[in-house]
């Protein structure tokens, strides 16, 4: 009885600081994509989810660095599920097109089920552009091995690649995918149904346009 009284106690105030992490969270994502990182500090960040105590995000996440983890490692998760559902029709692929989709389809479908207005690609895209943040965001996002699963099979349909063109096509399929996810996504979040794409366009176009990139070298008679 003892027992069940205290955890009965407890819950409430579990209950209440899992709401409070969430609503920051949620406001400093939201914050980030539309200020960028250097213009939000962890105290805006406490007042805009209506925490009376300015230190709460210090509480919760303790570091900046933390924070940001934290954005990232959420929506990592929702997007490796969508993936995991996508990876059964594509593991036995030897087709570039297949595993370029599954790189991308994730991203846009989770994007898309967020609803509009979301901030996920435009916080990604400003952590990406931040000196300090960068490094921190794409070696946490690179943790996810079903996207390491992914890059393997997009470099198994090119085993003779270059490895210096192999990185360098890495870093600009990062770019392409996430900036102009966050593109789309301003766009959505300021014109509504009056946006010109959708979540399918862009993830036929980038689609498309990541297979050209990776099939630029052999095109071109560079060296592969």
């Amino acid at each position: 009885m003892l027992t069940e009284r205290v955890n009965s106690a407890r819950a409430p105030g579990a209950d209440r600081s899992a709401a409070t992490r969430e609503a920051l969270l949620s406001t400093a994502e939201r914050l980030f994509a539309e200020q960028g990182l250097s213009a939000v500090s962890n105290r805006l960040i406490s007042a805009e989810a209506g925490q009376g105590n300015n230190a709460a995000a210090n509480y919760h996440f303790g570091s900046r660095s933390e924070l940001l983890r934290a954005i990232e490692r959420k929506h990592r998760i929702q997007i490796d599920e969508v993936r995991v559902a996508l990876f059964a029709e594509t593991a036995d692929s030897t087709e570039l097109r297949d595993w370029v989709a599954l790189l991308v389809r994730p991203l846009t479908d989770h994007l898309e089920a967020l609803g509009n207005p979301s901030w996920y690609a435009r916080f990604a895209a400003q952590a990406m552009a931040d000196p300090v943040f960068r490094q921190i965001v794409t070696t946490d996002a690179l943790a996810s091995p079903l996207l390491g699963r992914t890059l393997d099979g997009i470099m198994g349909c090119l085993p003779k690649l270059d490895r210096d063109v192999r990185y360098r096509h890495t870093v600009m399929t990062r770019n392409l995918l996430m900036h102009t996810c966050a593109e789309l996504e301003g766009e959505l979040a300021a014109h509504g149904p009056d946006t010109r794409w959708t979540w399918r366009d862009a993830a036929e176009d980038l689609t498309d346009a990541i297979v050209r990139l990776w099939q630029v070298p052999a095109a071109s008679g560079r060296k592969v």
